[in-house]
């Protein structure tokens, strides 16, 4: 497993000066920096490529949907522009240098008809990712959609939820990203919810119960860390919290995080508490007796 650091923790829109965030992640073993995609056109894709393989560091994409594109919208015309929004976020994570773009990228944040998702959203929401696949094969990049809290969507809000929707989808490049935040008030159980992704399971954004720092509250990451390792889920812990900016505007975390965490805060001590899990979880491995068989 890898540990990441989103772009979240500093700004919701990364720029030429959040640049110098990136010096310092490797020396808090931080194997990879997750980049926030609105519109792809406002990326400096070359820029931001050039800083993480300067520091060697992974690039991944967590990508929200603007105004106006909803794959699931019953319009054609804007089903079809979603379409060419989602190749283009395709096109530009390539240039980023990342093999994976996730998100809740079927339906805008906020899309809340007050009513279940229907058969006709379902089919329209299949075809539109069928539609990216054979861009993301020809990058040889995945993409990982995720399921969030019903505050946010109506369409997708569990693991199985999402696993049925990939199923249907049926591209060995799609798959799930299941958030701790969002799983921690949607799912029954979380660890037996990550579990259930199996195979579809390409991406974890872990992320305390207040977005604050990992492992300050009451979702049991030693659990969820232990169950990935015995499953042999080889992708990305990818810490998504947000921290507190006073000069920054583009930050969720300076209207209600805690002041006293910092964005460096969210990433530095979270990285030190996975990473201690990872390797007291190995170490309890080792020391198991082998079983006669």
């Amino acid at each position: 497993m890898k540990i990441g650091a989103s772009a979240f923790a500093w700004t919701t829109r990364f720029q030429a000066e959040h640049l110098p965030i990136l010096a310092s992640l490797r020396e808090h073993g931080i194997d990879g920096f997750e980049i926030p995609m609105f519109n792809p056109a406002d990326i400096d894709a070359h820029a931001i490529r050039s800083a993480t393989e300067e520091h060697d560091l992974e690039c991944t994409v967590c990508a929200i949907l603007p105004s106006g594109i909803n794959p699931i919208s019953p319009d054609a015309t804007t089903r079809r522009r979603s379409v060419e929004h989602l190749q283009a976020c395709v096109a530009t994570s390539a240039e980023l240098g990342a093999k994976l773009i996730g998100g809740p990228l079927y339906a805008p944040i906020g899309y809340l008809p007050e009513r279940r998702r229907n058969d006709e959203e379902w089919a329209w929401g299949v075809e539109c990712f069928q539609r990216v696949g054979d861009l993301l094969a020809a990058n040889e990049m995945n993409m990982s959609l995720e399921p969030v809290n019903r505050s946010e969507t109506f369409f997708l809000k569990t693991a199985a939820e999402a696993k049925a929707f990939c199923n249907a989808i049926d591209s060995p490049h799609i798959g799930i990203t299941i958030d701790t935040f969002h799983a921690n008030i949607e799912e029954k159980n979380i660890v037996d919810a990550i579990a259930s992704g199996g195979q579809r399971l390409m991406h974890i954004h872990i992320s305390e119960n207040d977005r604050g720092l990992v492992g300050s509250g009451h979702i049991d990451f030693p659990q969820i860390v232990s169950m990935l390792q015995r499953g042999g889920y080889e992708g990305f812990l990818m810490i998504e919290g947000f921290g507190y900016s006073r000069d920054e505007t583009n930050v969720l975390g300076r209207l209600w995080a805690d002041p006293l965490v910092s964005p460096e805060d969210i990433a530095f001590q979270g990285a030190k508490y996975l990473r201690n899990l990872l390797k007291s979880d190995a170490a309890v491995s080792r020391k198991k007796p082998r079983t006669a068989t």
